[in-house]
């Protein structure tokens, strides 16, 4: 794909993919689902997510103070992401034999989280662009394939998977360049919860001021 010409072409690094990933707010693994009777077509995932960066560019731009904005990430993410499966997938094996009151506060602890962690890198993405270029039908999800031109940095390959797993649209993982954002946030996650031992109320604690 041509380079607008005021891109340069530099190399991503692993603090360039960190940040674009801090962009698009958040990711996750889902169990794959019959495709067969679904409402879901490549516009309507395709829609999903132009609305969705439409949004967070608002926000970004808007000049708010960062508390603020914050939430307003939170608030976008939990709209178009599948926070349940984002964050369980995260949480990885507990999940499963975590209390549902637990479990439930501990995805609302992690949508905070993610609001926080992310929203801070955004100020990064002032005047850069994101083009939704298609979607396709891909296993039993849709991949929603999109082109990111940043500042200074050379355009980079988003793929976003979605999914009406939930009985609504939602995206549920992004693909930047290869790297699988959900890998990241699984890694981080089960680093915090080792070093608690296990204890997923702590965690959820920490999550509540982490980000």
């Amino acid at each position: 794909m041509p380079t607008p010409p005021q891109m340069t072409s530099s190399t991503l690094t692993t603090r360039n993919r960190r940040g674009v990933l801090a962009l698009f707010a958040g990711a996750s693994a889902a169990s794959l689902m019959p495709l067969r009777g679904w409402a879901l077509d490549a516009d309507q995932a395709r829609s999903l997510i132009d609305t969705a960066l439409g949004e967070v560019y608002q926000v970004i731009n808007s000049g708010r103070p960062p508390a603020q904005m914050y939430r307003e990430f939170e608030t976008i993410f939990v709209r178009y992401a599948d926070v349940p499966v984002i964050a369980r997938s995260a949480l990885g094996p507990a999940a499963r034999q975590a209390d549902p009151r637990a479990l439930a506060a501990y995805t609302q602890a992690f949508q905070g989280y993610i609001g926080r962690k992310y929203g801070k890198r955004f100020r990064e993405f002032i005047g850069s662009k994101i083009e939704v270029t298609g979607a396709r039908p891909l296993k039993s999800f849709f991949a929603v394939t999109s082109v990111a031109y940043l500042n200074g940095r050379a355009p980079m390959e988003v793929e976003w998977h979605v999914s009406n797993k939930s009985g609504q649209d939602r995206f549920f993982n992004i693909i930047i360049e290869g790297v699988n954002m959900l890998a990241s946030e699984r890694a981080e996650i089960a680093a915090m919860l080792t070093a608690r031992r296990g204890d997923l109320a702590a965690l959820t604690g920490d999550l509540q001021a982490a980000g």
